[in-house]
């Protein structure tokens, strides 16, 4: 049975036109589609941005006994932001519509399985007579995937629940913004402005009424004195706060000394399953996860749960099917606040689908990160094997190449497979100074 594999990191839908992108950020995002190799199984088709390096298709297929010869990997014309990221334009290319029924076989896929599964998705699903093989089709068709990722929409769920969120406001105007964030201030908060619709926290501005604030979960810290400063700063940075209008601005208590985690489901026609979760480390953007949350207390951990299936239930029920991680916040009172939903495939899905369970085994901490340079991904293996530090089968330990990002920035992204959190922490700093110890040699 033939799953099609959509590597659509990055879309119109999910964070705005591609073309306002930088060309890395392109180039990054479009490196990032590489993961749904780890997803892929004998036979399976993938469509992706651009083809990856030879080496790290055998790398990965090596690691999860897939027959890389068996795999077809199609790549669309380029489309009108120069072939870097998987665009309407590109899915809804005849040719590539073609080539693509000749991969599959001039059969339908039994599955189609995309990063994120927005409307261009299911369109090309139904030009391959495959409409039901993506989950919730029905749903999407009609534009569900941006309400189901919508951080408003999010907010609105998790309050008609009773759901606990951090205290805020939804603003279509800037006079909305204006007069919630006032209202925190006044109360000695500082707050976080996100975009309605963005990822790992690229759409987040944290504003405060005092010096000393550092980031966590945002780029910057504003520091904003005066009403006048307030109307100047949403007068200036409305357009981006909104994507040029395309959507609203959430403002919400910033919650300082908190710590970020999530949990990850899978929901279907069944129920909502419990995929796991992990912490997000912010440096001051996302910067890793270790997968599960280290040194959380029974209640929080209870608590997290709790009120991710909860929220997942609710999805569930206006016709969501996927992945859904759920992200949150555990205060420094030990609580848990909600704070947005993730409705498609996550940084960290191939980490709970496949090589947690597949590879290192459930008793395994895993601490993913990026931005470890080398030279190359194939010269970035053999040191690895060198050094005795590569994935060993037999212990469950050890480093995993999971992208490569060479050819955007010299770096590939790694998950350290370890007993617990501190043993992944040494695996790491050994496994960095491998690397600065051969850079410098």
């Amino acid at each position: 049975m033939t799953t099609l594999h959509i590597g659509n990191t990055q879309t119109e839908e999910m964070s705005g036109d591609p073309a306002l992108l930088s060309a890395e950020q392109l180039r990054f995002s479009s490196a990032s589609s590489q993961r749904v190799l780890w997803f892929a199984r004998d036979g399976d088709v993938a469509v992706v941005p651009v083809a990856p390096q030879e080496t790290y298709v055998a790398y990965v297929t090596g690691l999860t006994g897939v027959d890389a010869s068996s795999l077809r990997l199609v790549v669309p014309p380029p489309g009108h932001v120069g072939g870097t990221v998987l665009t309407s334009d590109r899915l809804a290319d005849a040719a590539f519509r073609a080539e693509l029924r000749t991969a599959l076989g001039d059969r339908p896929p039994a599955r189609v399985q995309a990063y994120y599964p927005d409307t261009a998705v299911v369109s090309l699903a139904r030009a391959l007579g495959a409409a039901e093989a993506v989950p919730g089709h029905a749903f999407l068709a009609q534009g569900g995937a941006v309400n189901a990722n919508s951080k408003a929409l999010f907010r609105a769920v998790a309050a008609g629940l009773g759901i606990p969120v951090a205290p805020g406001a939804i603003a279509a105007w800037p006079w909305q913004a204006e007069r919630a964030v006032t209202e925190q201030f006044e109360a000695g908060y500082p707050v976080m402005l996100k975009q309605e619709l963005h990822s790992a926290s690229e759409g987040n501005e944290i504003l405060s009424p005092k010096d000393g604030l550092s980031p966590f979960g945002a780029e910057r810290v504003v520091v904003l004195q005066s009403p006048e400063a307030l109307r100047s700063y949403l007068d200036e940075r409305w357009s981006w706060l909104t994507d040029d209008g395309r959507g609203r601005v959430i403002v919400e208590r910033y919650v300082a000394g908190a710590r970020a985690g999530y949990a990850e489901y899978l929901v279907t026609d069944d129920g909502v399953e419990f995929t796991g979760e992990g912490e997000l480390l912010m440096a001051p953007l996302l910067d890793g996860i270790v997968i599960p949350i280290p040194d959380l207390t029974p209640a929080a951990r209870t608590g997290l749960r709790e009120l991710t299936r909860r929220l997942c239930e609710a999805y569930r029920a206006i016709g969501y099917r996927g992945t859904m991680s759920v992200d949150g916040l555990i205060t420094p009172e030990g609580g848990v606040l909600l704070n947005e939903t993730n409705s498609r495939l996550s940084g960290s899905t191939h980490l709970h689908g496949v090589i947690g369970p597949r590879l290192a085994g459930p008793d395994r901490t895993l601490l993913d990160r990026g931005g470890l340079a080398v030279p190359s991904f194939a010269e970035a293996v053999a040191r690895l094997a060198d050094s005795g530090l590569a994935f060993d089968p037999s212990s469950r330990t050890g480093a995993i190449l999971t992208c490569d990002y060479t050819h955007v920035n010299g770096t590939v992204r790694y998950c350290l497979a370890a007993a617990d959190a501190d043993a992944a922490r040494n695996l790491e700093r050994e496994l960095r100074g491998v690397f600065a110890m051969a850079a410098r040699n």
